[in-house]
C-alpha cells in the first residue's frame, strides 16, 4: 500500500515525523512512533519482523551512546534535564538517556519506512519533475544506480579469482587487509565505466537549460494527497494520547 503512494508525499509526511520526533522530548511519544512504523512495516507492507528487529540494531546500538552519555558522564541541557523530569524512570540524568535513545531508535525506524517502500528510480523522477531537479545530477544518480551493482560483482569476482590461485575458498565476509587491497581494481575498473557516462552526459546536453520530459514519473493523485493529511493529522493524535500516559 505504502509503495503506491508518490515518493515526494512520503517525502514530506515522513520529514514532519522526523521533525515531530526530534522536537517533542517525550518518551511515551517516542513509543508512539516506533509502534506506528511497526504496524507501517509489519502490517502494512508484510516485512518479515526479523528484518525490522534487525534495521533497529545500528539505531539501538547509536541510542545506546546516548543514554550511557546521560547516565555515566551527565552532561544534558537544562532543556532536557526538565523535559525528562516528567518521565518516570528514574533519575532525571536516566529519564534523559531514555528519551534519547528512542528517538534514534524512532527516527531510524521513519527513515526505513521511507527507505523500504520508496523506488529509488521513481522518487528520482519525481524530483525532477516536481521538484526541479537538475537533469545533471538526476542522470548522474541514474548512472551510480546501475553502477554500484556492477562494481559490487566486479569486487566479488576479483576475490574469486585470488582465491583460486591460492587454491582455498574465499571468506564470507573480507577483512579489513582484503577490503583494502581491493581498491585499486576496483578504481582501475571504475574508469571505463565513468568516462562512458560522463561522454553521454555531454553527449545529451544536460546543460542545455531546455524542457525535457521524463519518461515513467510517477503522478501526484488525491490518494497521496489525503495520505499527507492522515499522516500530519496522526501526529497530534499520538501526541494527545502520549500525554495520557502516566
Amino acid at each position: 500500500m505504502l509503495s503506491r503512494i508518490h515518493p515526494l508525499a512520503k517525502l514530506v509526511a515522513c520529514m514532519a515525523w522526523l521533525a515531530a520526533s526530534i522536537l517533542i522530548f517525550s518518551a511515551p511519544f517516542q513509543l508512539a512512533i516506533i509502534a506506528s512504523a511497526i504496524i507501517a512495516l509489519v502490517l502494512i507492507e508484510r516485512r518479515s519482523p526479523l528484518l525490522v528487529l534487525a534495521l533497529m540494531v545500528p539505531f539501538a546500538l547509536f541510542g545506546f551512546g546516548f543514554l550511557t552519555t546521560s547516565v555515566l558522564f551527565r552532561q544534558e541541557s537544562d532543556f532536557a534535564l526538565q523535559m525528562a523530569g516528567e518521565t518516570p524512570f528514574g533519575g532525571e540524568a536516566f529519564s534523559a538517556g531514555v528519551v534519547l535513545f528512542l528517538r534514534a531508535v524512532a527516527c531510524g525506524l521513519v527513515s526505513a519506512v521511507f527507505a523500504l517502500t520508496t523506488d529509488a528510480g521513481q522518487f528520482i523522477k519525481a524530483l525532477m519533475v516536481n521538484w526541479r531537479l537538475s537533469p545533471r545530477i538526476g542522470y548522474a544518480l541514474f548512472s551510480a544506480m546501475q553502477f554500484v551493482p556492477d562494481l559490487a560483482a566486479e569486487a566479488q569476482q576479483i576475490r574469486l579469482a585470488r582465491a583460486m590461485r591460492r587454491g582455498r575458498p574465499p571468506r564470507r565476509i573480507p577483512g579489513p587487509l582484503e577490503t583494502a587491497s581491493l581498491i585499486v581494481p576496483l578504481l582501475a575498473y571504475a574508469i571505463r565505466p565513468a568516462s562512458r557516462a560522463a561522454i553521454a552526459m555531454e553527449a545529451r546536453g544536460l546543460d542545455a537549460g531546455i524542457s525535457r520530459t521524463v519518461l515513467g514519473a510517477p503522478l501526484m493523485h488525491r490518494r497521496d494527497i489525503a495520505f499527507v493529511c492522515i499522516a500530519l493529522a496522526l501526529l497530534p493524535a499520538l501526541w494527545w494520547i502520549s500525554r495520557l500516559v502516566p
